[in-house]
């Protein structure tokens, strides 16, 4: 598996999102960008806070959860913890929301608005352990991005 170019991807972002205004479509192009640009991911895409707890936003794959609550799954957790989940084997991660039965490993960052939890970037592989320290990193980094202009 060739290893990601974070520094190009990241640099791709901040093109694509440049002078943009709109939330839905920077993150509408984010998740097909990371889409396009990953390896061994079946699922990419956001969840954003409503009503306290995460709704399905903009993504690439299967059909997903719609609701998922502060504090449940990966996704849950991330956004109640503020911090980033990078989960091996998911079957082995307490609550995990299967939405898909293919999805193996898993990682989710959050981002930010105003200093609070708007959301969280959620990336699924088929792969078991597919998600590195350094994916860890370039992801990080390329939600930061979009923290700019969301």
């Amino acid at each position: 598996m060739g290893k990601t170019d974070y520094d190009e991807l990241n640099a791709m972002l901040a093109s694509i999102t440049e002078g943009i205004p709109y939330t839905m479509t920077n993150l509408a192009n984010a998740s097909a960008l990371l889409n396009s640009s990953l390896r061994d991911i079946n699922w990419v895409g956001f969840y954003t806070i409503k009503d306290n707890q995460l709704v399905l936003g903009p993504f690439q794959g299967k059909v997903a959860c719609t609701i998922i609550q502060m504090g449940k799954g990966v996704c849950g957790t991330a956004a109640a913890t503020d911090s980033t989940q990078l989960v091996p084997d998911v079957h082995k991660f307490h609550g995990h929301i299967a939405c898909d039965s293919a999805s193996n490993s898993e990682i989710v960052i959050p981002m930010h608005r105003n200093g609070e939890v708007f959301g969280v970037l959620d990336i699924d592989s088929p792969v078991f352990d597919r998600f590195t320290e350094e994916d860890k990193k370039g992801l990080e980094s390329f939600v930061k991005i979009l923290e700019e202009v969301i």
